[in-house]
């Protein structure tokens, strides 16, 4: 094996994903050295297909590559389609409701991964990254004074290498090596601990116009499914079942697929004419964990996780790339006021763990409602996810997930009133969606009079407006009391007015 070698930057990211490859973005563009390593080669394979508009038309618009991805021929997505809850009949929701999303940027994308992934990479290399694939990071390395200030890693010849920086980022998703670094432990939810079983199909079923690229989620006794178009005959497919149904998906995973399938009648109706795909990329069954977690510490002085490396929630409402991508412009605002002098360390990276960790958890509580409405008492899935009706350990497993939090909203005291309140969002929920099934309306009013709808539009719906609009957008207020605000072109954070 070759001598180490040594070099220097401000900040090194580990994870080329959209995680990682936004921050690293996002920092370089105030002028900074900042080196990403890769373990793989891209294009490669991941999952998280389904995209949010504030991701496209909020984060990618800060990023420079509205244009690239609009030429990439993606499947527009302008909202959802679910089969979901006590009624039988199918609904629609359109992200056009909402008026902060409303008229040209009214939909998100519908991507193959391995292609969108590539092309915030690439981007990464314009705005001046040091971007390397094919690297292993092998250790992450402390000052005298305890302060992390660099790593290690290999070549794909072995050479050993060291990297100095002022922080380090860990990007690299739910399987990081790297995580525990930052202190404190990973906590799972006692909630969301789900397998999904998925392969790649061609010539499904397409929803009638004007839904056609919708994604359909659809529930049924052992789960629910998911089914992605992500061309005009290519179509993601995936059975989601809790983790003690594993037998489900054991043994072979054809079979398993087929079996699911043979469950869900709306899902074996699209899936009629289809073949699946048996090569490439496609051409795997595979099975992923979807249990959700975070992590109890964000950061430390001089190490900071963003993405999967610090939370995970169930997918089943599109949140993955969203919370990546967002979590790291909250990142890269701190790292970049920290390197320019113009707030402090702590108070930069308290706002940011404030902020991710209130998104996270306005997500958690929304798909936790989500579940909630669905009833079926004979299914041994369905019933498993009554929150209201566990008992005090699951619930307090919940209420510790959000608890702590600067933001008044989830100040849950207590498993009762933790209890009350998801009663009361999970009815009220319920109420939004058999309103708007009744009406048949694609006007989804109804859906978004619910509050935990609105709350969980409303931080998403704020940076779209800011990247669109930038010093236009008006005064940004804080979030929390005594908190930061975001700057006018949102790469820093600032002092709030005091008027």
């Amino acid at each position: 094996m070759s001598t180490a070698q040594h070099e220097e930057f401000d900040v090194v990211v580990v994870g080329g994903g959209p995680s990682g490859s936004t921050l690293s973005s996002l920092v370089a563009m105030q002028g900074h050295r900042v080196l990403l390593l890769e373990k793989e080669s891209f294009p490669r394979y991941q999952i998280g297909e389904s995209l949010l508009p504030s991701t496209i038309h909020g984060i990618c618009h800060l990023l420079g590559v509205t244009d690239e991805l609009a030429a990439a021929g993606f499947p527009h997505k302008r909202g959802g389609t679910f089969r979901w809850g006590a009624n039988p009949t199918p609904w629609n929701f359109s992200f056009s409701v909402s008026s902060k999303v409303s008229g040209p940027t009214s939909f998100a994308y519908q991507v193959e991964r391995s292609k969108f992934d590539k092309i915030l990479l690439d981007n990464a290399v314009r705005k001046g990254v040091d971007v390397r694939e094919n690297r292993t990071v092998t250790e992450v390395v402390e000052g005298d004074d305890g302060r992390v200030s660099g790593l290690r890693y290999t070549d794909p010849d072995g050479t050993e290498r060291e990297v100095s920086a002022r922080y380090v980022v860990d990007a690299s998703g739910n399987t990081s090596r790297i995580h525990k670094q930052v202190g404190g432990s990973r906590k799972y939810s006692d909630f969301f601990r789900s397998l999904a079983l998925f392969g790649y199909f061609e010539n499904g079923k397409r929803l009638p116009a004007p839904n056609t690229n919708n994604i359909l989620c659809v529930a049924f006794g052992s789960g629910w499914f998911w089914y992605i178009p992500l061309s005009d005959t290519l179509t993601s497919v995936g059975a989601v079942v809790r983790r003690e149904d594993a037998a489900k998906i054991q043994g072979d995973p054809e079979a398993a697929l087929r079996n699911l399938i043979a469950e869900c009648p709306l899902i074996q109706e699209h899936l009629a004419d289809a073949t699946r795909v048996t090569e490439g990329q496609y051409g795997q069954i595979r099975v992923r964990k979807d249990y959700s977690y975070h992590h109890t510490n964000f950061w430390r002085p001089g190490m900071v996780l963003v993405g999967d490396a610090a939370c995970f929630v169930d997918p089943v409402f599109s949140s993955g790339v969203h919370l990546a991508t967002y979590s790291s412009l909250l990142a890269a605002r701190s790292i970049n006021s920290v390197l320019a002098g113009k707030i402090g360390e702590q108070r930069a990276f308290d706002e940011f763990e404030a902020r991710y960790r209130r998104e996270y958890s306005v997500f958690y509580e929304f798909l936790t409602s989500f579940y909630d409405m669905h009833v079926d008492e004979d299914s041994y899935f369905w019933s498993a996810k009554k929150v209201i009706n566990s008992d005090h350990a699951e619930l307090e497993s919940f209420v510790e997930l959000v608890a702590g939090m600067s933001s008044t909203d989830f100040d849950l005291s207590d498993a009762e009133s933790g209890a009350l309140r998801l009663k009361q969002r999970s009815a009220e929920f319920a109420d939004a969606i058999d309103s708007l099934v009744d009406q048949r309306e694609e006007n989804m009013a109804p859906l978004f009079r619910s509050s935990v709808v609105r709350q969980a539009m409303q931080e998403g719906s704020q940076v779209q407006t800011r990247a669109q609009l930038g010093e236009y957008a008006g005064d940004d207020i804080p979030v929390f009391e005594g908190g930061l605000v975001a700057s006018s072109d949102s790469m820093f954070w600032e002092e709030p007015d005091p008027a």
